[in-house]
Parts: C-alpha cells; sequence; structure tokens
C-alpha cells in the first residue's frame, strides 16, 4: 500500500515510525514531514492546512490509505475531501473534529449527554465575561474557543490575572479569531491524565494512560506550551478509575456524538481530571496527542496501519490490539524561549550517539543540503525511552539526552519523576 501522513511534528515522527513496522505498507509518504520523518518516509513540501494542495497531490499519486494527523486540518475537513475525492482517509470528520476545533461546543455536548466535566459559561461579549469573572473569582480558568496550539488556556490565580487573558483574548486578539468565543470554567484540581482511544463511529479502544506535562518549567511553573514530555501508563489511572471513565466518559461520548449525527472515526483525546469528586473531562481533542503520542505507541505491539483501517471499516471491535507490559518516557528538548520567543537555525549535534540508547523523534527540525540538521521549531526532539518500570523508562531517557546539543537547548527535568504530581486544567 502507498500511504500518505499528513503532519510535520514529533507525533507524526511517531506516527510514520510505528508505521513502518507494518509490513502491508510499499511506500510510505509524509507532508510536509520534518528532518527526520525524512530518514523513514519521502517527504512532500505540502503544507498540512493545504487541503486542496493535500487532496490534489493524494490522487495524483495514487494514495491508497491518508492518516490526517494534525487539529487545523481535520477542522477544515481534510478527510471530508479526501473521501470526497474516492480516497480512504483516517481521522474525524469536519463536523465530529468540532469537538476540538470548538471548546463551546465540547462543554455543550458534555452539558446536554450529562458527561462530567468543570462547571462553566461561554461568552462572546467582553463585558459581560468580565461581570462574570466577578462573581466567580479565582483561580479560576480561561479558554480560547478556537484552536490554539494548545495555548489557549490560561489558570488563571488571581481575578485580574482572568480579567488580562480575557481581554486578551477577546479584545486584543491574541489567538485571532479562535479567542473571539472564550469558555471561562471553575478550576478543577487533581492529577491529569491524558487516555487516547481509537473509535470507529461506535466502538472504541482505548490506549494506555499517559500525562502530559504542559508548563514551560520544573514544577508545573511557567507559560502552556504543546507539552514538554509525556509518559505512560499513569499510576494514577487505577483499573477502578478506568472503570469509571468508560461508563460516565468514554463510552457516553461516542455515542453522544453517534446520536447528534457526528459518529467520530479517529483517536479521540479525552484530557480528565482526577477531581476528589471522580474523574471529570478536561478536553476534547480529535487526533493523537504530542508528545503523548511518541510515549504510547512506543509501547504498540500491534500493526498501526491495520487498526486504522479497522477505524475507518468500522471494524474495530473485531481487532485483538496489543500492547507491552512496560513504561514508556518522552523528554521534550526545546529552544530556549519557547513557547514565547525563540530562534531556530542551530545544528543539532549527538544524535547517533543519542539513538543508540533511545528514540529520538523529531519535532522541530530541518535538514539542510549537506545532510546535517537544525533546529526549526519551538519543539526541537522527543527523546523517547522504554523500560519495565517508569522509573527506568524515565532514567533512560535523560541519559539518552545527554549527548544531544544545540543552542539555548531547554528542557525540564522533573518529567515522569512524579507520577502523582497535582495538575490543574490547563
Amino acid at each position: 500500500m502507498k500511504v500518505l501522513v499528513v503532519g510535520g511534528g514529533g507525533r507524526e515522527h511517531a506516527i510514520c515510525w510505528k508505521l513502518c513496522q507494518s509490513p502491508k505498507i510499499a511506500q510510505l509518504y509524509c507532508a510536509p514531514g520534518n528532518g527526520g520523518i525524512a530518514g523513514l518516509a519521502q517527504c512532500v513540501p505540502i503544507q498540512a492546512t493545504d487541503v486542496e494542495g493535500m487532496v490534489q497531490w493524494a490522487k495524483e499519486n495514487a494514495m491508497d490509505f491518508v492518516m490526517v494527523a494534525p487539529d487545523d486540518p481535520l477542522a477544515l475537513g481534510m478527510v471530508d475531501a479526501l473521501e470526497a475525492a474516492g480516497i480512504r482517509a483516517f481521522g474525524p470528520r469536519k463536523n465530529a473534529a468540532v469537538i476540538e476545533a470548538s471548546k463551546a461546543f465540547s462543554k455543550e455536548l458534555m452539558r446536554k449527554h450529562n458527561i462530567p466535566t468543570a462547571k462553566y459559561e461561554t461568552f462572546t461579549e467582553l463585558d459581560k465575561a468580565l461581570a462574570y469573572l466577578d462573581t466567580q473569582g479565582a483561580p479560576i480558568v480561561v479558554k480560547a474557543d478556537g484552536l490554539a496550539l494548545g495555548k489557549g488556556v490560561v489558570v488563571a490565580q488571581t481575578l485580574e490575572e482572568a480579567k488580562t487573558a480575557v481581554r486578551d483574548m477577546m479584545e486584543a486578539k491574541k489567538f485571532g479569531e479562535s479567542g473571539s468565543t472564550v469558555v471561562i470554567e471553575e478550576c478543577m484540581t487533581g492529577p491529569e491524565v491524558t487516555v487516547l482511544a481509537f473509535c470507529d463511529g461506535e466502538h472504541l479502544a482505548v490506549m494506555p494512560p499517559s500525562q502530559d506535562h504542559k508548563r514551560a518549567y520544573d514544577h508545573n511553573q511557567g507559560p502552556n506550551t504543546g507539552g514538554m514530555g509525556a509518559f505512560a501508563p499513569s499510576p494514577n489511572y487505577t483499573p477502578e478509575i478506568a472503570a469509571v471513565c468508560m461508563e460516565t466518559i468514554f463510552r457516553p461520548t461516542v455515542k453522544a456524538l453517534k446520536e447528534e449525527g457526528r459518529p467520530f472515526c479517529g483517536v479521540i483525546y479525552f484530557g480528565l481530571m482526577l477531581t476528589p469528586q471522580g474523574p471529570r473531562v478536561v478536553e476534547y481533542n480529535a487526533r493523537f496527542g504530542d508528545p503523548e503520542t511518541q510515549a504510547v505507541l512506543s509501547l504498540l505491539d500491534s500493526d498501526l496501519l491495520e487498526i486504522f483501517e479497522a477505524c475507518v471499516n468500522g471494524t474495530l471491535d473485531q481487532v485483538d490490539i496489543e500492547w507491552k507490559d512496560a513504561a514508556a518516557c518522552c523528554l521534550v528538548l526545546a529552544s530556549g524561549g519557547y513557547p514565547v520567543n525563540y530562534q531556530s537555525g542551530f545544528p543539532i549535534t549527538g544524535l547517533e550517539e543519542a539513538g543508540k540508547k533511545a528514540v529520538v523523534f523529531h519535532a522541530g527540525t530541518k535538514r539542510l543540503e549537506d545532510g546535517s540538521l537544525v533546529t526549526a521549531g519551538g519543539r526541537v526532539l522527543g527523546v523517547t525511552a522504554v523500560g519495565d518500570t517508569l522509573a527506568q523508562a524515565v532514567a533512560a531517557s535523560y541519559e539518552a539526552a545527554k549527548p544531544i546539543q544545540f543552542d539555548h537547548m531547554h528542557y525540564r527535568t522533573d518529567i515522569g519523576r512524579d507520577g502523582a504530581c497535582a495538575c490543574r486544567n490547563a
């Protein structure tokens, strides 16, 4: 089969890495890809958001299957366009991807179908949002309604901080039109866990639970990022909690989307908060998380393409998905200043040595004509290791990262080192 993966980050590198292990794939392509993906797949210089260009290329090059990984093309309806062109595609259609593209929609879906989440209100007018904050106090959470690269959430510790966040989103348009509508919700506390699940519109198959580290600095300090590291499985996610989530969140979500005429085929990302009152939904994403995917797919023993095909065929319940009895840790090496201001274009060294001890997924790299690699983004690399225990996986990822160097490299020193860390719904 000729398979195309859409996207160009660490998540897509991990997906390509796993797909390369499938004997069913004769040729693998990635658009636009990156410096690391180029070692596994033929990179195609088409931006992930270019729906028309991507569909045209897939048709002209007779792709048998397309996997759409990022949120933006899913929200733009790339899967719909591919299907209309007669190309089999993995990922939710536009009307189902809205569970991530609009936080207001997802919150209303949960309210309507009694899926546990934080108390909230939605606002399109600045004055009403500010007035509501006066009635609620702090801490409180302010979220841009639309897509904002994982940075459209502010956990405000003071009322003034919350009001500044609302003004930044609604008045200053910090996130463009994504912040024209804001969701203001209560601040939940407890360990935060991510559960990814394959879905075929009716059935779902959950993956090992993971934990992401969203804040830029150690001890969950600093601004929200797209994720500074992740590990799986999460020790906070007990079998008892898993059973509750399945009955009160996972199955009800899939059922709700189907009943709303938005059957979900792809990967649903359940961002959960394990509160004292029980598990609640922090957010939905309509795709694999990043960097959770790097850790989770490192534990998959089954053929990923076969799972994708089962989702598209509606036969997910007939597939036996096997996982390693082990743990994985992904340590993100980022550009200094990320996620605010950072520079790119710095040479990267030490990758060959690091690759002897772990898999190094590329998130923001560029390969020059002479074959050398330079930084090309905020999150640059995801050093991912597997161990019999979480402690072993964490130690291995940090050890493997030691030889890697590039100017202004920044990383957290506490990824996975406190599996029971308490977080807030960032």
